[in-house]
């Protein structure tokens, strides 16, 4: 199974909103910490924000944050939210019009479905608070700086 690479760069925005709590973050700011495209994020940011992950302000001082904690936020759910399907091949793709000859009889698709189903069952066991683990050393790489009422909000008391 392959991700797309929009559902790849929203789990990175979710992540950094994760790690910026407290605080509204920019799609500048995500797109200069990923080195990743703002036109990308622009459209992340609009359906993640219609499918009410993340809440978004508008305005000079706007931006976006998670629009619950991280810890109730599935990573399966942030995936299912961004792909379209999970068709892993195109006779299991809904009205798709595709005849099969074996398809009475074929129990290639059951494993294909069975396998796509583990896959998501597995992702369902992670939440956005486990991807953030360790925080510390995440938000260096990323470039985030907390204040210390942030720090203390989130009872992190390194740097």
């Amino acid at each position: 199974m392959r991700l797309t690479v929009y559902s790849d760069y929203a789990l990175r925005m979710m992540m950094y909103l994760g790690l910026n709590t407290g605080k509204l973050s920019t799609i500048s700011e995500i797109s200069a910490a990923y080195d990743i495209s703002r036109a990308h994020l622009m459209k992340i940011t609009h359906e993640l924000g219609q499918k009410g992950l993340i809440e978004t302000v508008r305005g000079r001082q706007g931006g976006m944050r998670l629009a619950k904690d991280a810890a109730e936020i599935g990573v399966g759910a942030i995936v299912r939210a961004c792909e379209p399907d999970f068709a892993i091949v195109p006779c299991m793709e809904l009205n798709a019009g595709i005849v099969c000859a074996i398809q009475p009889a074929c129990v290639l698709k059951r494993a294909l479905s069975s396998a796509s189903a583990a896959f998501l069952d597995v992702l369902d066991g992670y939440t956005l608070s486990d991807l953030l683990r360790p925080s510390v050393p995440l938000r260096q790489m990323l470039g985030i700086t907390l204040d210390d009422r942030q720090k203390q909000a989130i009872g992190e008391d390194q740097p």
